[in-house]
């Protein structure tokens, strides 16, 4: 495996510990998956801030949202029987899942891409109403169409789905509801329109027949979406052959739109790989790279909350045209970055192996 991400030397660039609880009682648990923009100058990230009550011995607490927007702490004794606390995420009680932390999202900011800090004045953007009580995660940023389209993962007992808001200032928002219903995630819109017609990457899963596959969209509004094609399949015996999903908004190249996109193994290792679409019909993958771009290894990536993983939903075109800042969480635990070379990436790609 080929690894061509040049890490920034002060990763972590954030950590639960550089931002304040949202509410007292609380504590952060992972700041991971940021989506990331540029406003005013400044380059921005749409973060998503994990959070738990502080944990008491012999007793799991986690926080739920009502559905007038208030919080509501569950405890559940750890010797309970009817209670699986194997996996860190997620635990099931009595037959029913619950996440074992709450997620917004928050606004932090910087000058230099590097060192960040939340400015006054900006809102939080939390779960709204009884589709969201489980919180929102793992936002895409998109501008498009003199607007900023945010697409993420809307969490509620009802299942996962993909919540859409817009805004035009950062200030105020503006809710379009559920725009693909459970279950789906990971997904990001291009930012152009192609023919008229809004595009839009997503991941919905298959409880039978199928899995974990990179799916496309279209819309004539970027409100409704239909047209639905499944677009890229995990691979048998491969780094991605559990799960895949996209990342950001595909990068317009002239060979065609560039996506980078995580896959995950058996062992739950996620990776990033890339793919590439035809620029006049995105239903066609012409190229797809064979080994990834990307692998954990740095100690950050490989040990925290959920380890041996890096994930991005967010990245900078930098105006050499070549260099791709890209934001990601390390570990579900905290936010580093890395540059990759947009030439190295497509000369990752083989032509022979697009499904």
């Amino acid at each position: 495996m080929k690894d061509i991400a040049k890490r920034f030397p002060g990763n972590p660039l954030l950590t639960p510990a550089s931002l304040q609880p949202s509410i007292e009682g609380l504590e952060i648990a992972c700041l991971l998956n940021p989506g990331v923009f540029q406003y005013e100058g400044k380059t921005w990230l749409l973060i998503r801030v994990a959070e738990r009550p502080t944990q008491k011995e012999g007793i799991i607490s986690f926080p739920v949202l009502t559905d007038t927007g208030g919080i509501s702490i569950m405890e559940i004794p750890t010797n309970d029987p009817e209670l699986d606390a194997a996996d860190p995420r997620v635990i099931n009680y009595k037959g029913l899942d619950y996440l074992t932390t709450l997620s917004h999202l928050r606004l932090v900011c910087s000058e230099d891409g590097i060192h960040f800090y939340e400015p006054e004045g900006c809102p939080k953007l939390t779960g709204e109403g009884i589709l969201q009580t489980f919180g929102i995660e793992d936002c895409r940023v998109t501008w498009l169409e003199n607007k900023y389209y945010l697409t993420f993962t809307a969490v509620s007992p009802n299942g996962v789905g993909v919540g859409l808001r817009t805004t035009t200032n950062w200030q105020e928002f503006q809710s379009h509801g559920m725009m693909l219903p459970p279950h789906n995630k990971d997904c990001t819109l291009f930012e152009e329109k192609i023919d008229g017609k809004y595009y839009a990457l997503h991941r919905p899963s298959s409880v039978d027949i199928g899995g974990n596959f990179i799916w496309l969209a279209s819309s004539p509004d970027g409100i409704h979406w239909g047209d639905h094609r499944c677009l890229l399949t995990t691979r048998k015996n491969s780094w991605d052959s559990k799960r895949i999903g996209a990342g950001a908004a595909p990068i317009k190249t002239p060979q065609g739109w560039l996506e980078i996109y995580h896959g995950a193994n058996e062992a739950h290792q996620y990776c990033l790989g890339v793919f590439l679409m035809d620029l006049h019909d995105p239903s066609k993958v012409i190229a797809r790279s064979e080994e990834p771009i990307m692998v954990p290894s740095a100690a950050y990536e490989l040990t925290g909350f959920f380890g041996n993983v890096v994930f991005t939903n967010g990245h900078i075109v930098q105006p050499d045209g070549d260099t791709i800042t890209v934001y990601y969480g390390a570990s579900d635990e905290v936010v580093c970055a890395a540059d990759l070379s947009l030439a190295a990436m497509l000369s990752s790609l083989k032509f022979d192996h697009a499904q």
